[in-house]
């Protein structure tokens, strides 16, 4: 018979970790008597991270003394008590490869339905003290479930366990945990999967990625590494904007980018070790060219050398385009908004001639930001691509700018704000691409959704680097990326490409994750044992090889950096 072994319950505190400070509910421990099951937790429970924890759809974290048992021997300790794995409810019973996802069960007062399995996070490796944990609890089928709480009601040790209904296509957690987690997956229990209204929403949108990507073969035209590529052209478009025309040496096609992607480049003669830096593509005017367009920075390293040195005839080596703010090439036929400021205008602008190129019939919006005419590169050619389009707007702002006298009819002296761009009368139902510096996006994202439109329709590109996640990690205040303390490794050379640094490897870190958070590069991760997939990145040169090794291969191109170490020098875009 299932019975209620130990209640447990835990508020959140802040714990310190590797030198940092992590704010975590998972210190649980058995409290004596009845508890009111509520909807979100348990009276005196609590999540420390909410993005990965707790809410309606993880209101119960479940554990089973099984489990326990076959840890003890396992692990070969004899210290574990329950609570320890951070569950609210450690259960006689309710093995994870028999209980169903939707399953049904009375447990005292309160009905409680399975959501999901347990989110797989460093956090239960630290309260364990075993740092590999995440990934053993999938690898060995063992990773206890999350309860919905349906009826509230009170709750106590020693309440027996009665299931009063069973989830639909009868998937146990466990199969639901390796569905996701581990390799070779039944695309036919993928689709049972998403047809589980029980399944929490996270887990659904995952399983429809999977879908998705099992059902489509991804474009094989790229090239491994960096390439070597001609630079045919060099191009003033502005007072601070150059375009770089680069053909292949022998006239071939090369592989067509999705408009808004990216190139990145390795700068030899710029600096020593050779720098790399990325740049959208601004557009493909040949199919043998692809052009970049960059803006001289005042302490651009790059952009300086760029602008100042490179002629025609140079060769400058490349990475195959990538990215994901991407126009997708569907039938879609709604309303379009491309909204940039200064140089953001490069992928919206590859975008607009892919719109031009295909004769859309879309409502096009044309919104760009800029101090000066002298400043405000691609004027003509967007407007000419503008002029084109059945059902085009543009509206230029100048910042710098004071009076309307002189400027030509699309454009506006002052600011984009809340005021401007709700007087323009943008549809609502318009999808949203929006490129530019990091305080423009930041209140951008702010205004778009204020005046109407679907914030789940804005995308976004950011220069730079990408947010970081780390869940659970206490905020400090962000420092540029910085070599690791301490003497330089004799290792291989590690170009983190998006933080500009180049730095050697040491083995005094545990793998390539360990050296970036050393380095205060921006990272994002979840697992840190090669379960989660988080911390995927694409590699554009080098090798890796793992320890431990992830429980599924990374995607081609791509490599899991918190249980990598460095074969060959690397580049990272990170």
């Amino acid at each position: 018979m299932a019975r209620l072994l130990s209640l447990n319950v835990g508020m959140p505190k802040d714990v310190p970790w590797q030198g940092r400070t992590v704010h975590t509910g998972i210190f649980k421990y058995p409290v004596d008597g009845p508890r009111l099951a509520r909807r979100l937790n348990i009276d005196g429970d609590g999540q420390g991270d909410l993005n990965g924890h707790g809410g309606e759809m993880r209101a119960v974290l479940v554990y089973q003394r099984a489990s326990y048992d076959y840890w003890r021997d396992q692990l070969g300790r004899d210290d574990l008590e329950y609570g320890n794995f951070g569950e609210n409810f450690t259960v006689e019973g309710l093995p994870d490869d028999e209980v169903h996802i939707g399953d049904r069960y009375r447990i005292g007062e309160a009905e409680f339905e399975v959501s999901q399995p347990r989110v797989t996070c460093f956090r239960v490796g630290m309260r364990l003290g075993e740092p590999q944990m995440p990934a053993l609890l999938v690898a060995h089928h063992r990773p206890g479930f999350y309860l919905r709480v349906i009826t509230e009601g009170r709750v106590q040790a020693g309440d027996e366990i009665v299931r009063t209904r069973e989830g639909p296509h009868r998937m146990t957690v466990a199969e639901i945990d390796a569905l996701l987690y581990l390799p070779h997956r039944d695309v036919a229990r993928l689709r049972d999967a998403v047809d589980i209204p029980a399944l929490s929403p996270g887990w659904q949108g995952s399983f429809h990625d999977l879908l998705q990507t099992s059902e489509h073969t991804k474009d094989p035209r790229t090239w491994p590494g960096f390439r070597p590529l001609r630079v045919a052209q060099v191009r003033p478009e502005s007072s601070t904007v150059t375009s770089i025309y680069l053909a292949s040496g022998d006239g071939a096609p090369l592989p067509r980018p999705l408009p808004g992607q990216y190139l990145t480049l390795r700068v030899a003669g710029a600096a020593e070790p050779p720098p790399v830096r990325s740049y959208s593509l601004s557009a493909c005017p040949a199919p043998d060219q692809y052009r970049i367009s960059v803006k001289r920075e005042t302490d651009g390293l790059v952009s300086s050398y760029l602008h100042a040195h490179l002629q025609a005839g140079d060769a400058i080596e490349v990475a195959a385009p990538r990215g994901d703010f991407v126009l997708p090439d569907d039938a879609e036929t709604g309303p379009v908004l491309l909204l940039s400021a200064g140089i953001g205008a490069t992928p919206v602008l590859a975008m607009l001639h892919a719109l031009a190129a295909a004769r859309s019939g879309r409502e096009v919006w044309w919104l760009h930001t800029v101090r000066t005419a002298a400043e405000h590169a691609f004027a003509t050619e967007t407007h000419q691509l503008l002029a084109g389009l059945p059902h085009a707007h543009e509206q230029i702002f100048y910042t710098g700018v004071t009076a309307a006298a002189g400027l030509p009819a699309e454009v506006r002296p002052g600011r984009l704000n809340h005021d401007t761009l709700a007087s323009l009368g943008l549809p609502p139902t318009a999808t949203a691409y929006l490129c530019g510096p990091e305080k423009f996006m930041a209140a951008m994202l702010e205004i778009l959704p204020a005046i109407g439109l679907d914030s789940g329709r804005i995308h976004t590109e950011l220069f730079g680097t990408l947010p970081a996640i780390n869940p659970g990690v206490v905020v400090t205040p962000a420092r540029p990326p910085h070599p690791p303390p301490g003497p330089a490794g004799t290792g291989p050379q590690i170009t983190f490409a998006r933080s500009g640094l180049t730095v050697r490897w040491d083995e005094r870190h545990t793998n390539v994750l360990d050296l970036a958070d050393a380095c205060d590069v921006p990272t994002r991760w979840s697992c840190r044992t090669g379960v989660c997939h988080t911390c995927q990145t694409p590699i554009l040169s080098g090798s890796v090889r793992y320890q431990p090794d992830p429980l599924e291969p990374p995607d081609p191109g791509t490599v899991l950096v918190c249980c990598s170490q460095p074969e060959t020098d690397l580049v990272l875009d990170l």
